[in-house]
């Protein structure tokens, strides 16, 4: 059985921010993730990445002079449209904004080539976490090995198996579905999508529905059909591998799939629609669930979350990533601050983490509701143009 003093489960943007920051105060960590390897999945697509939070995390790294160099010029740009094509909102990207648009994987290869050999343990999917007593805690692995570790932090998803040593919390289903699709060398090969679309975030929202894209920096858009429809809706079309509901499983047919999703938007201008019916390759269903707005816990010994694990949100104010980064980077911070105490570092770092995780999931409920209620599209229009916000009441 190996010991490691600190173990971090979860080789995402928060785990990985994480170690490099503990590593840039000169404190060793292994991280231990489920994949293969770094290429064993595309990592998704484009994020902006906020001044207050991930940029501030990528500071604390020492890396975001390598950030700056992955930013897609143009990408936050942002284009509002109607069901009929119509543009309502088409802001250009002036180079003054404070939330650049990187391309996911490449930001998780910034930092995974910020570590150094061996700090990732890959092929390691955790089976079960129990604790020791004394604050330390073992965990197993489908490989059938354990470790132990003095402080274990759950940096591993959704579905974390770390979360349930601190609370009963699961995530429940927000009542919003995605389809994912792609289109490949849009401006050659999709030229009037790639018109519709532009240069960086697109919405198209209507009748509790929408379509949500962006253009990705090898020039495809990337395009989120989501829909207010039941759990269920996805069973049978694309539906989750029910062994790991994070990772959810490609449909067998994408033609069945298309047919499916068009049947959703009936009497929206074809341009839309062609952003489903010409998308090449799988597509992929994704239910949205989030943790209880204001999730948190008491302090146990030895252990903590970060990233989803602690704050589960929908992707409608654009913070998960951002703060699983800004969560890694506080943490590393007080590690670092309170050498051989671990519980008060993880005391500061819990104190700071619950109200700010908590305001972000509150603001990403209201966009949902803001988003997908009959006339999703007035309320952003409303929202970005400062009109008085009745969603909370």
């Amino acid at each position: 059985m190996t010991h490691v003093p600190i173990a971090i489960l979860g080789a995402g943007l928060g785990g990985l921010t994480l170690a490099r920051v503990l590593h840039v105060h000169g404190i060793e960590a292994a991280v231990f993730d489920l994949e293969a390897s770094p290429e064993a999945r595309t990592q998704g697509g484009m994020l902006d990445i906020h001044e207050e939070s991930g940029q501030r995390a990528l500071h604390a790294a020492g890396l975001h002079d390598g950030f700056r160099a992955l930013v897609h010029e143009g990408g936050e740009a942002m284009r509002l449209v109607a069901l009929d094509g119509t543009v309502r909102l088409d802001e250009p990207d002036d180079g003054t904004g404070g939330r650049p648009e990187v391309d996911r994987g490449a930001l998780r290869d910034l930092l995974l080539g910020s570590l150094p050999a061996g700090t990732v343990r890959w092929g390691r999917k955790a089976t079960g976490v129990r604790a020791l007593g004394a604050a330390r805690h073992a965990v197993t692995f489908a490989d059938g090995g354990t470790i132990t570790t003095d402080l274990l932090i759950g940096a591993d998803g959704a579905w974390s198996r770390v979360r349930p040593l601190q609370s009963d919390a699961v995530p429940a289903y927000t009542g919003i579905s995605f389809v994912e699709a792609d289109l490949h060398d849009a401006a050659v090969r999709h030229p009037e999508a790639a018109a519709l679309v532009g240069g960086g975030f697109f919405m198209a929202l209507a009748e509790d529905r929408g379509f949500l894209g962006h253009l990705e920096t090898d020039g495809s858009i990337h395009v989120y059909t989501a829909l207010r429809v039941g759990e269920e809706w996805l069973d049978g079309l694309a539906p989750e591998d029910p062994a790991d509901p994070a990772d959810p499983a490609d449909p067998a047919d994408p033609a069945a799939v298309k047919r499916s999703v068009l049947a959703e938007f009936e009497g929206w201008s074809d341009g839309l629609r062609a952003l489903v019916a010409e998308a090449e390759g799988p597509l992929v269903g994704r239910r949205i669930h989030a943790l209880p707005v204001g999730h948190r816990w008491d302090r146990v010994p030895g252990v903590t979350l970060l990233g989803d694990a602690a704050h589960l949100m929908s992707p409608f104010a654009g913070e998960g990533a951002n703060l699983a980064m800004l969560d890694g980077a506080e943490l590393g911070a007080a590690i670092a601050a309170h050498p051989g105490d671990a519980e008060a570092a993880l005391a500061v770092y819990e104190r700071e983490l619950f109200p700010r995780s908590e305001a972000s999931a509150a603001e990403s409920a209201a966009n949902l509701e803001r988003m997908f209620g009959p006339d999703g599209l007035q309320a952003m229009l409303d929202l970005l143009a400062g009109a008085p916000d009745d969603t909370a009441a």
